[in-house]
């Protein structure tokens, strides 16, 4: 009974995640996060230090995506949309979809340790001055 109220909680949130997804699609759609005067936050991390977040690339990649352009979007910011691909299937995990193939991905991204070093690793080496480092520095 723990699972199902569990998936319940999980089905409830769809919808507003689904709205919320749509007017984000909606916004990237019509307004370009390269363009002077964008409706889109700077990052507050680079616009203090110089040196790129996590996030940085992130709107961008986005907008990128939506517009149908995957090499950009990956250019941008390549985490973040590796995460987005595998999303779906995290999310079908959640839901019940179970197949065995995909325990061991699940099992990796449930470990705290695999977060706590991959996040700081790609923070650090997106920001090294050195092909191929580089290459994860948002365009």
């Amino acid at each position: 009974m723990a699972a199902l109220h569990g998936k319940r909680w999980l089905l409830a949130a769809l919808p507003p995640v689904a709205i919320a997804t749509g007017a984000g699609i909606w916004a990237l759609r019509h307004f370009d996060p390269n363009a002077a005067n964008n409706p889109f936050p700077p990052c507050s991390f680079f616009a203090v230090t110089g040196y790129y977040c996590i996030g940085c690339g992130l709107t961008r990649a986005l907008h990128a995506l939506v517009h149908g352009d995957v090499l950009t979007a990956i250019s941008m910011n390549p985490l973040a949309m590796l995460m987005l691909a595998i999303a779906p299937l995290v999310l079908g995990w959640a839901l019940g979809w179970r197949p065995p193939w995909m325990q061991p991905l699940i099992s990796l991204l449930m470990k705290p340790a695999f977060w706590l070093t991959l996040l700081p690793l790609y923070w650090i080496a997106r920001n090294l001055p050195w092909v191929p480092f580089t290459w994860l520095a948002p365009g």
